[in-house]
């Protein structure tokens, strides 16, 4: 039987063009919905209530309009949706999106469950040991990659230099990807090397740039859908961007999230979790030889946020938030923009409840925050962002 597409919404940009090929099976065959016009939320603001979160209606928007693109057959799609398990109200968002699909006539593509919690069965994505091995390079390269592109654009010689090397790489380690192995850890540590030197070895011209950190909730540091295309914006203005990867943010879902459950599944995910501690201390340590910035691995990364949260408060992101500020803070990154989306209750007050006391707590860096939201117009998130160029901390 041929296989059936299966959309995936935006969420990683620098990370789904690799990790999509662990999804790819001889059932399903990955496609990356790469469409970013913000106004896809008020599509999905028809068949969702207002109340849910900004990326719930942003989903649900780029789904439809994919559907009806009249690209694909909505009878053999799936569609692609992460679960969490945990407080986040998108864990649920799986059976939402089931009436948002069969209220739009959709009622023939089917909805698959991204998770590793063992809930909706039914609609689960199955899980082989490979595909683990796939997601592990895919997350270190490009933590990797992302890094690296962003510290260097602000200095290229040639405009568009580091975005165009960003690509071939990304080409190039997708065909690795695609071959369906899980790449051994000297490969995955080689191919960070080698990537490495080739952003060293770009034309670069010594200029005066500021540096700014993103921190906060994942969909809206990683999504340029979700965020309105913040890192070209920053871009734009020239600005080296330092962003956590997804391994610290898949630590610490292993470290405060997954170790629950049976004894089995608990011992599995702290050997996978002290495994890939291992592979990103390394990494890490590639990356600062080099002369590029940084969070701290874990468990160093953990402890940064001692002192500032409770390392029990481990709702929605937790105290990963107070370990990225305080991490960045630790480099002598002085300004820090947090992004959150609207109507997100766990990251309201889990997490931008934690900014008022980190900046209390650490007065030689300045924390400006950002809600994104469908009812937000672009001046008030663009007036905010430019409090914290203009500001002379």
């Amino acid at each position: 039987m041929a296989s059936r597409i299966l959309l995936i919404p935006s969420l990683l940009d620098d990370w789904f063009p690799l990790l999509r090929h662990v999804f790819a099976s001889s059932r399903w065959e990955p496609v990356l919905l790469t469409a970013a016009d913000p106004q896809q939320a008020h599509l999905g603001l028809r068949y969702l209530h207002s109340d849910l979160c900004y990326p719930a209606h942003l989903v649900a928007g780029q789904v439809l309009t994919a559907l009806a693109s009249g690209n694909y057959d909505p009878a053999r799609c799936g569609v692609l949706i992460g679960q969490a398990g945990d407080e986040c109200r998108g864990s649920c968002f799986i059976r939402l999106m089931r009436g948002v699909l069969d209220h739009a006539g959709y009622t023939r593509t089917a909805l698959v469950s991204l998770n590793v919690r063992d809930i909706d069965r039914e609609q689960s994505l199955v899980i082989r040991p490979a595909m683990v091995g796939q997601a592990l390079a895919a997350a270190v390269w490009g933590d990797t990659l992302a890094l690296l592109r962003d510290q260097t654009r602000p200095f290229e010689a040639v405009p568009g230099s580091a975005e165009a090397l960003w690509q071939q790489w990304m080409d190039v380690l997708s065909r690795e990807l695609e071959q369906g192995r899980a790449p051994s850890r000297r490969l995955i540590l080689a191919r960070c090397r080698d990537i490495t030197d080739s952003f060293r070895r770009l034309a670069v011209t010594a200029r005066s740039v500021q540096t700014v950190a993103l921190a906060g909730e994942i969909y809206t540091k990683h999504c340029r859908l979700g965020n309105w295309d913040l890192r070209g914006y920053l871009a734009s203005e020239h600005v080296r961007i330092c962003t956590g990867g997804l391994t610290w943010q898949a630590l610490y879902y292993m470290d405060s999230h997954a170790l629950k459950g049976p004894a089995p599944q608990r011992a599995f995910y702290q050997a996978v979790r002290g495994y890939t501690a291992g592979v990103q201390r390394e990494m890490t340590a590639i990356l600062r030889e080099a002369g590029y910035l940084t969070l701290p691995s874990f468990p160093d990364f953990k402890r940064m946020a001692e002192g500032y949260a409770p390392l029990q408060v481990t709702v929605a992101d937790g105290w990963l938030v107070s370990a990225e500020i305080a991490g960045w803070a630790g480099q002598g990154v002085r300004k820090i923009l947090c992004v959150q989306p609207f109507a997100c209750l766990p990251g309201h007050i889990f997490g931008k409840g934690q900014y008022a006391a980190l900046q209390r707590k650490l007065p030689d860096i300045r924390l400006v925050s950002v809600d994104y939201d469908a009812s937000t117009g672009e001046g008030t998130v663009l007036s905010r962002i430019r409090m914290l160029l203009d500001d002379e901390v």
